[in-house]
């Protein structure tokens, strides 16, 4: 994903309820190893588990 969009998705995501990051985070694709990181700083690290379920 290119920069100007990965922004964007960010910007949606640091806006979204927990919810919506987890729906943001497992839909996506096309992003990099380190985007991915990125997006994970602006998750609360207790919900991770939330985030984990989701993925399984």
């Amino acid at each position: 994903m290119d920069t100007k969009e990965f922004r964007e998705v960010s910007e949606e995501f640091q806006n979204a309820d927990i919810d919506g990051k987890i729906k943001i985070y497992t839909t996506l694709e096309g992003l990099t190893q380190n985007q991915y990181k990125q997006l994970l700083k602006h998750f609360p690290i207790e919900h991770l588990d939330k985030l984990e379920d989701a993925l399984m």
